[in-house]
């Protein structure tokens, strides 16, 4: 079997969830349960609530583990009158590797648009972090059979200014709406389509070698005992996971899955 072709990235998103003493306990333990092999194989990230930052940079010091520090969120000025926001410079001033941007609870319960996503991942990406940026239709779409068109509405939205060395860099997610905290997954055969479908957009408007290069993560409702078949599909190259990465056990049980799967591709 060929190798693969990117690097997977599997995301622990926590949401709104563990103040900073649990964060601490939770990474303890994740960092406990990690092997070498895990991080041979794939790249691992945490994305806590932002008062659990500078707690988890601590506790993680100089990159032993490998263990990359995520944020959930940022604005997209780097300083200004936006009370209650916080700018992508402090995010990189705590070595912050990644950050979500457009995930579809900021867009469904904040109105984040497309545009305002296209000015966060630039921003990210002039802070030099890495944006993963979430797309993905709702149960209505769905219905409707226009999940094609809104994934490209939404890529070329959420992208949009740009350049090809800059998409080539950046992380997309596919996160069904339908899917996200119902217990209601995407068969493994809908994650590859929703994949191939953005990867199509990507191939497209940017050009087949960008296309090749970004990493697709599903995300949405990923447990340990269906993560190695949805990351087993060809265009999936990690996950974005929820609920399941705020118990240190069963996130370690989905990475080491991943490996398996990726060790065997």
């Amino acid at each position: 079997m060929a190798p693969r072709p990117r690097r997977p990235l599997v995301s622990g998103n926590w949401k709104m969830n563990l103040d900073h003493f649990a964060a601490i306990a939770n990474v303890q333990r994740l960092v406990f349960r990690l092997q070498p092999a895990d991080y041979r194989a794939l790249d691992v990230s945490v994305h806590p609530p932002f008062t659990d930052l500078r707690s988890v940079q601590v506790l993680l010091g100089n990159d032993e583990p490998p263990l990359a520090l995520g944020a959930q969120h940022c604005h997209f000025a780097d300083a200004g009158a936006f009370t209650g926001e916080v700018s992508p410079s402090m995010l990189a001033k705590l070595g912050i590797a990644y950050v979500i941007c457009g995930h579809s609870e900021r867009r469904q319960l904040f109105g984040e648009t497309d545009e305002g996503v296209a000015a966060r991942a630039a921003a990210i990406l002039r802070n030099r972090m890495v944006p993963i940026v979430c797309v993905g239709e709702t149960a209505e779409e769905r219905d409707a059979g226009a999940t094609d068109a809104r994934l490209a509405e939404q890529v070329e939205g959420s992208l949009a200014g740009l350049s090809a060395d800059e998409v080539r860099t950046l992380v997309i997610a596919y996160e069904p709406v339908w899917a996200i905290g119902t217990g209601r997954s995407a068969t493994p055969a809908d994650a590859e389509a929703g994949a191939a479908r953005i990867r199509s957009v990507l191939a497209e408007r940017w050009g087949s070698e960008v296309a090749r290069a970004v990493r697709i993560q599903y995300g949405g409702s990923v447990t340990p005992s269906n993560a190695a078949s949805l990351l087993a599909q060809p265009d999936v190259d990690g996950a974005l996971v929820g609920g399941a990465s705020l118990d240190a056990d069963a996130f370690a049980d989905i990475v080491a899955a991943a490996r398996g799967v990726y060790e065997a591709s």
